[in-house]
């Protein structure tokens, strides 16, 4: 066995990476999480509906895969097995974090008052009204159902890729998405009426 670490290029798959930073290679996981990065933020901030949120799940989930990459059984992508340790991180944080924080007043409320007569302002505000009502209404359904609609729905993978992510059967994660969407229907029919 060789002790000489991978060349770190881009010509390196993801498993190969993953070897590598498993037999100590100090540059092979921050290559791997630059390849992947972008998408993984997406699954966490679409799963939490918070930047703040989303950016300390994906901070435990990355915490997580570096100290558990010897654990990997290359049964599947290793995309995947970093996308499920990522939704599961979120549901993890999700869990632990039950009581919804306020948002902060204004320091200067004569100012705002004055700043949201602008008409971009009122299309601002009704899109952030209704990221805010669709946010709150997925806070409301159970997070397996939740993950699993923003993975198939939001993120636009197939209900295949997400059992394998979710680590569950395809037919789970369809139910999941059916009763999901059952229980969000009523919570979000008045924003179909406008």
């Amino acid at each position: 066995m060789s002790t000489d670490p991978v060349p770190v290029t881009d010509e390196v798959s993801d498993a190969d990476l993953l070897q590598a930073h498993v037999e100590g290679d100090p540059q092979a996981f921050a290559t791997l999480f630059g390849r992947h990065r972008d998408r993984l933020w997406a699954i966490a901030l679409r799963t939490m509906r918070n930047p703040e949120d989303a950016a300390d799940a994906l901070q435990d989930a990355m915490i997580s895969a570096f100290r558990r990459a010897d654990g990997f059984r290359g049964q599947a992508a290793v995309t995947t097995w970093l996308h499920r340790i990522v939704v599961n991180a979120c549901l993890d944080r999700m869990r632990r974090n039950k009581v919804r924080a306020a948002d902060p007043l204004p320091e200067n409320p004569d100012r705002d008052l004055v700043m949201a007569d602008r008409s971009d302002h009122d299309a601002d505000l009704v899109a952030s009204e209704t990221r805010g009502e669709v946010a709150a209404a997925l806070g409301q359904i159970n997070a397996d159902q939740r993950a699993a609609l923003v993975l198939v729905d939001m993120e636009g993978y197939s209900v295949e890729e997400a059992a394998v992510m979710l680590g569950c059967a395809e037919g789970t994660i369809k139910s999941r998405c059916s009763r999901g969407r059952a229980k969000l229907a009523p919570l979000l029919a008045h924003l179909r009426e406008s």
